[in-house]
């Protein structure tokens, strides 16, 4: 893995073989990773292993025509000779009238802000096995745990690099370390399984291994013994582990790639009322030591703390140059890309803030309902905003949890779930995209 200076003067190197084989434009991007893990499980080690890759990605524009190619080979002949076959690809593609750089005028310039990413801590595997032992064992000492899926401890270094012929270059290393657990409680006929994770940017910021795996012994204990539930309308709570779920396919429905082909069922809905009042909707691509922040988004546009949705408006559309150029619009600075492509769209590190109910209070106040713990398929229409999952998770029965159920559907349209939205106050960042305990009434919950 190259570091991020030498990353650019590969970068550079491509580029000019692109002006040379007779592009009249181009980028390119250097993605290097190396990661480390250790899985063990019943207290012996299982798994150890590290793996180290990089790629150059690079993108010519012959008038308005494009191709892109891609290379593991990073010498300088590879690199030429990739840059002719993109080229000679680019010849004979169609034209596209919206392809092309970011206009030069708006590319990120002078020095970029640190949002922080980068931990020096050194990790070697005898510590990586040491923390996956500790969180495995705090999870089977745990009542009730009966056996182990295991439990894994990882780090890991990614170097990214993005230039383009119209002068842009920048480069950015960042760090991982996770943590995690998978155990199994009961025996015979009622056996269930739950797990916990925890992963950031630090080392330091990484939770305890023993309040990893006590957590996830503890979630699957409390998943024993499940009742099945009739179908009925009914208040779901959706808990901080899966409420930012719906955080996804609000993203997906306001890409600029699904407006320009009309097939988001929020379309229509720029400018207007998506979620109650008081709630709002963040991309915040510089928060400090964010897992997925950036100071450049993928065609090197700056990056700044966004409002998607603002006291329940919906405010823009996340766009890259092409969906902009299509749209008529401007780019927002949400590009994302790897080595193989064109940019899409997408964001950083995500949340939803503005909730001002205690859990408790929601919980207290749902005469039948179900919280819901565990999402299962992906039944989602972005056409249409129509949504069923299969869910797990607990009965809430005259205002108190009432024990595990499972097998249940849980169906809406996110049109109308969206609008009926109840957050709570627990937000918390933990993860790339966040959200409180999210309440919505009169689902159709489908079970026996």
């Amino acid at each position: 893995m190259l570091s991020p200076d030498a990353a650019l003067d590969r970068l550079d190197a491509a580029l000019a073989a692109a002006r040379a084989a007779g592009a009249d434009a181009a980028d390119a991007v250097y993605v290097g990773d190396a990661a480390a893990h250790v899985s063990v499980r019943l207290g012996k080690l299982e798994d150890t292993g590290r793996a180290e890759g990089e790629e150059v990605g690079l993108r010519v524009f012959v008038g308005q025509r494009s191709a892109s190619v891609s290379s593991s080979d990073l010498t300088p002949a590879a690199l030429a000779e990739a840059a002719s076959r993109a080229v000679a690809m680019a010849r004979l593609a169609p034209e596209d009238p919206y392809a092309g750089l970011a206009p030069e005028d708006r590319l990120a310039k002078g020095e970029l802000p640190d949002p922080d990413i980068d931990d020096p801590t050194e990790v070697g595997a005898a510590q990586l096995k040491e923390r996956a032992l500790a969180c495995e064992d705090a999870a089977r000492a745990v009542a009730g745990i009966t056996n182990s899926e295991g439990a894994s401890a990882s780090a890991g270094a990614v170097v990214m690099a993005l230039a383009t012929s119209t002068g842009f270059r920048g480069a950015r290393r960042s760090t991982s370390h996770g943590l995690s657990a998978s155990v199994v409680a009961g025996s015979g006929g009622d056996m269930q399984r739950d797990y916990a994770w925890h992963s950031a940017r630090y080392l330091a910021d990484v939770e305890a291994a023993d309040t990893i795996g006590t957590r996830a012994g503890r979630r699957a204990v409390a998943r024993l013994n499940p009742v099945k539930l009739a179908s009925a309308q009914l208040p779901v709570l959706f808990d901080p582990r899966v409420s930012a779920s719906l955080l996804g396919h609000l993203v997906g429905a306001i890409t600029g790639s699904a407006i320009a082909r009309g097939t988001s069922f929020l379309k229509d809905r720029l400018g207007q009322r998506i979620l109650p009042v008081g709630l709002h909707v963040i991309d915040d691509p510089l928060r400090h030591r964010g897992l997925r922040s950036r100071a450049f988004d993928g065609e090197g546009l700056a990056t700044a703390r966004t409002a998607l949705v603002e006291d329940g408006i919906l405010t823009t559309w996340l766009l890259d140059v092409a969906s902009a150029r299509q749209l008529g619009l401007t780019p927002s600075g949400h590009a994302s890309r790897g080595t193989s492509g064109p940019p899409g769209a997408g964001t950083s590190n995500l949340h939803l803030e503005g909730g001002t109910v205690p859990r408790a209070d929601l919980i207290a106040g749902i005469k039948r309902g179900v919280l819901v713990t565990e999402l299962i398929g992906m039944g989602v229409n972005g056409l249409t905003g129509d949504y069923s999952r299969g869910a797990s998770g607990f009965l809430i029965a005259d205002g108190e949890i009432a024990g595990p159920v499972a097998e249940i559907t849980i169906a809406g349209n996110l049109t109308d779930m969206f609008a009926r939205l109840v957050a709570a106050d627990d937000l918390a960042f933990r993860h790339a995209s966040n959200a409180p305990t999210l309440l919505i009434d009169g689902m159709t919950v489908a079970g026996s």
